[in-house]
């Protein structure tokens, strides 16, 4: 079966041009890389081009090389390869692959297995089959779907009597598979996860693959032996390939994509792997972690530390097929009812007295619980706040209201706007996500009585609002934004401004306690805060909290509940305030730290920070006449995939490659497309 023994993901064309047409001599010669999608390894709206083409990039570069990523079709890519117009391409190898290639050493690649609908129950005991040509001859009775040119399985490609159907990508898969057209999917864990999240939310929690995986397939380059040159470029990316895993950057990209190997766990100890997001605060947790191990001695912690779209990405996607790779998840208020209610996370019932569960605050308590009973612990909880330089604004002859307008936010940044200094009239989160830029977005058309959807749950993503809010928004940021704002999250900004470079922010209050802290913002002397504009009663409200919870799936409950209850105990707290300062500690979680003089003292925006959580958690759904409170998010389960979407469409506007009127109107057609699937 020549046309599907490889998983092709691309083609690899080197382009070793020695003169340009002007005829100056080229020091670096380029890597020119053809390749089909297949997220989360390979795309074109991934981070870098995804996990497999960054390691790719970086194990050439370290060679001299250049890599060009091209993206296409994957029969284009396997026809270029065969005729040996191309150097090469990227493959995910069995142990039996073979072929007219020459291949290099291999780099982790994703896991194989069969995608099924939880209520088939299997014939015999054809789950505990490890070796895929005998999990297909004893599933010969079932029909079986795969992408054409995706399989690298040769018990699938030769089992005679075997009902395939070939589909044109996983998507086309998973649609059959809902439709009950197919039975089984020949598919990879990650993409199944990450197109269930992104794509088709409404079948979370309704597949689940066969326990035993079929295989483990690790990528490689193929060079064509037809090729000039593919034993010098075979050599250079073996040899950079080398280096990165020595140095230890292979682990770090396969980390920043969210790309964790199975690991083996340590027979002495209980290993609680905890899967949380990448800012300051946690930075701290993992620091002071090693005292917990330290009282803990069978207890160890293996962390992943991911971006937010990415930690968002990785816990549903686990979730959405039952994988188990958690042991403690960093949530937050949109995620919990959602997931408590689908019976995902376990009830906290281990708590001891001393834990003071009482000492909550009322309104992060009562979002991180169902019926009174809680399914996560607060880490730290938020609203929304301005942040300015009140240096900037003295020099300008400037007041910032204490509750400013979107209007005067406006005419303010534009006033003290000067580049030339290295400084931006106003920073906003410009990364697309449904809690990166859409956070901020949502914020701006609640308050001018906006909606995601109306009373009967259809999109109204290209209403007059929507035009309104989104246009000022990109408007802001073209005239006095720093430059490629669509790259700048949470963190990015708080670093821009902790680095003097904006004068006016609108974000989370959470980072107040950074600002104003001189050993990390070069700002804290001259910080100036107000209310975020918009979050009155009537809309533009903001709460949040990062909270740690316990799936289900995870077989050390016990364990992972005596962690989560230390990391977020008055205890803790109290170690953060020792070793880091009072105004470092995790904001909005216990009263006891808001009647702390020490904390407030060391933390001017302590009480308004208070005041605006519980003013948040005031806001109700007829303030805008919708189905939902106007927070910063929507408390469905289609909302992460369509609030995704948004944003990335709304990103490509503020990069000019759409207006705001063809991004509405994109984001909306997806809305109305997931919310028409969710459909029973």
């Amino acid at each position: 079966m020549m046309a599907h023994r490889f998983r092709g993901l691309g083609i690899l064309s080197i382009a070793l041009c020695a003169l340009c047409a002007s005829g100056v001599t080229l020091a670096e010669p380029t890597v020119l890389l053809a390749s089909g999608e297949r997220p989360p390894y390979l795309g074109a709206s991934l981070l870098e081009g995804g996990y497999v083409a960054e390691v790719v990039s970086e194990a050439f570069r370290r060679k001299g090389y250049r890599v060009q990523l091209q993206f296409s079709t994957w029969t284009r890519a396997r026809v270029q390869a065969e005729r040996g117009d191309a150097a090469g391409m990227i493959v995910a190898l069995s142990d039996s692959s073979k072929g007219d290639f020459v291949y290099s050493k291999r780099f982790y690649g994703g896991t194989t297995g069969l995608l099924k609908k939880r209520t088939l129950a299997l014939a015999g005991e054809a789950g505990a089959v490890r070796k895929a040509d005998a999990v297909f001859k004893a599933l010969g009775q079932y029909r079986f779907g795969a992408v054409r040119d995706g399989v690298t399985l040769p018990g699938f490609d030769n089992a005679a009597a075997l009902r395939r159907e070939w589909t044109l990508n996983d998507l086309k898969s998973l649609d059959l598979l809902e439709q009950d057209q197919i039975d089984l999917a020949v598919i990879d864990k990650f993409a199944a996860a990450d197109l269930m999240v992104s794509q088709r939310p409404h079948l979370i929690g309704k597949l689940e693959f066969m326990k035993a995986p079929l295989a483990q397939a690790d990528y490689a380059l193929a060079f064509s032996p037809r090729t000039q040159d593919h034993k010098l470029l075979l050599a250079a990316f073996n040899d950079g390939l080398a280096q990165i895993g020595r140095d230890g950057t292979l682990e770090k990209i396969m980390n920043r994509h969210g790309i964790f190997p199975p690991r083996k766990g340590n027979g002495a100890k209980v290993t609680l792997t905890v899967g949380t997001v990448n800012n300051s605060d946690m930075a701290v947790m993992q620091q002071l972690a090693h005292a917990f191990e330290a009282q803990n001695p069978r207890i160890a912690i293996d962390w992943r530390v991911l971006d937010e779209n990415t930690l968002r990405r990785r816990l549903l996607g686990d979730l959405a097929i039952g994988d188990g790779q958690f042991d403690v998840m960093t949530i937050g208020t949109y995620e919990l009812p959602i997931w408590a209610r689908h019976g995902w996370l376990a009830p906290l019932t281990r708590l001891p007295a001393s834990y003071a569960v009482d000492d909550l605050l009322p309104a992060v308590r009562k979002h991180l619980s169902i019926e009174a009973q809680l399914y996560a612990l607060p880490f730290y909880a938020e609203s929304a706040m301005t942040y300015y330089r009140r240096d900037l604004f003295d020099k300008a002859g400037l007041v910032m209201p204490a509750r400013p307008s979107f209007e005067e936010i406006g005419a303010l940044a534009a006033k003290i706007h000067d580049p030339a200094a290295g400084v931006y009239g106003i920073c906003l989160r410009g990364k697309p996500g449904w809690g990166e830029n859409m956070a901020l977005v949502s914020t701006m058309v609640h308050a001018r009585g906006g909606r995601w959807f109306d009373e009967k749950w259809r999109p109204e993503l290209t209403s007059a609002a929507w035009n309104a809010a989104v246009s000022m928004y990109a408007d802001w940021l073209a005239r006095f934004g720093p430059p490629t704002p669509e790259r700048n999250g949470f963190n990015e900004n708080l670093a821009l401004f902790a680095g003097g470079h904006c004068g006016i922010w609108i974000d989370a209050t959470v980072a107040a306690g950074s600002l104003f802290d001189p050993k990390r913002s070069s700002v804290a002397g001259t910080l100036g805060f107000a209310a975020a504009p918009g979050s009155g009663a009537k809309g533009g409200a903001w709460l949040w909290s990062w909270a740690l919870a316990i799936p289900r799936t995870s077989p050390h409950h016990a364990q992972a509940e005596q962690f989560i209850a230390w990391a977020t105990s008055q205890h803790y707290i109290q170690s953060v305030a020792e070793r880091h300062g009072w105004v470092a500690v995790p904001p909005g979680t216990r009263a006891s730290t808001y009647a702390n003089a020490n904390y407030l003292k060391a933390a001017p925006f302590a009480r308004f920070v208070q005041e605006a959580i519980a003013q948040a958690d005031s806001v109700d759904a007829r303030s805008i006449g919708a189905p939902y409170p106007p927070l910063q998010y929507v408390s469905i389960p289609e909302f992460q995939a369509i609030g995704d979407r948004t944003g990335l469409e709304i990103a490509n506007a503020l990069k000019r490659e759409q207006n705001v009127d063809k991004a509405l109107k994109r984001a909306q057609n997806f809305a109305l497309e997931q919310m028409q699937g969710a459909q029973p």
